[in-house]
């Protein structure tokens, strides 16, 4: 029998089969991905088989072949990555400006693992009418800049209704997996685009204004009839940079990437090599220092072979 992962709480999977059914399943001991060492081999939105025994048990027996996946090294310091979904046609990530405030390094990790798994992303601003005119006039640049790299931007307010119209249309029969920090709004936004759902929504820590964990697993919900998909995943607090050699960090932030064909040496890293041109590009300001340090801090991240979280 065949289906789709909809649902993954660690310790079983909720599987809806081609045939219109919701079964719980679980996976066996030894099940293991060729090649990838991940604490979850089987992820929401892989497309599997699955057999019943006498007991009424059922198990995934195997995984078709994913189009593409995300994932982010698992948050206990391993070497072993944590997969968020499989099979996107695209990711939104949640940002906001304060309450909490998402830093641009942790928008820049996402944007290149983004990058690195080819799965396309936009940027949705949330809690617009939170902000004072300070905020909204970071929050406007911040869109300016990351336009202009070539990601597109949404602004909305999941307690107005402000934004949601348009932000439903991109949905429309699509894939799409919703992701950010603990605090942003994710599960609210959920409610405003499918009030069906009713999610449970979390309160932000006023000592740390840091968001508290409210969804402690993956899940899909369906927007439509035409195969379009939210997957809701638990809030990140960091993300670590995973698989990625030192010389292609770079390759995973387009506007470096572009002039890196300029450099002098072809495994110029940007940082202190005679005749680079991505430095040169950061000195006048065609690259912005904030996006130039983030991939500074990823480096960093190699050299220390650790996971180094947003904060």
């Amino acid at each position: 029998m065949k289906g789709l992962v909809i649902k993954n709480t660690g310790s079983w999977y909720l599987v809806k089969t081609d045939d219109g059914q919701s079964i719980e399943c679980k996976i066996k001991g030894n099940f293991r991905l060729k090649g990838i060492r991940s604490t979850n081999p089987v992820a929401v939105g892989d497309r599997v088989q699955i057999v019943t025994n006498n007991e009424g048990t059922a198990f995934i027996t195997e995984i078709e072949d994913r189009k593409n996946y995300i994932i982010r090294r698992a948050s206990n310091l391993s070497k072993q990555s944590h997969i968020l979904a499989a099979n996107l046609d695209q990711c939104m990530l949640i940002v906001t400006v304060n309450y909490p405030e998402t830093s641009t390094i942790f928008i820049d990790r996402f944007l290149a693992t983004a990058e690195a798994y080819r799965v396309p992303v936009c940027l949705v601003f949330n809690k617009t009418d939170r902000y004072g005119e300070d905020d909204l006039r970071y929050l406007d640049g911040l869109m300016g800049l990351y336009t202009h790299i070539g990601y597109p931007c949404f602004k909305v307010s999941a307690i107005t209704q402000s934004g949601i119209d348009e932000l439903r249309k991109e949905l429309e029969g699509k894939v799409t997996l919703l992701s950010g920090n603990s605090g942003v709004g994710k599960s609210t936004l959920i409610n405003a685009i499918l009030p069906e759902q009713n999610l449970k929504t979390g309160e932000i820590s006023d000592y740390h204004n840091k968001g508290m964990h409210t969804t402690t697993f993956s899940e899909m919900f369906p927007v439509d009839d035409q195969g379009g998909y939210i997957i809701d995943t638990p809030g990140i607090k960091g993300f670590g940079t995973f698989d990625m050699e030192e010389e292609e960090v770079g390759h995973y932030f387009k506007e470096i990437f572009q002039y890196s064909a300029h450099c002098k040496y072809g495994n110029c890293t940007h940082r202190h090599e005679p005749g680079c041109a991505v430095q040169a590009a950061v000195k006048e300001h065609l690259i912005s220092e904030s996006r130039y340090t983030s991939y500074l801090n990823m480096l960093e991240d190699k050299e220390e072979g650790k996971y180094r979280a947003a904060y």
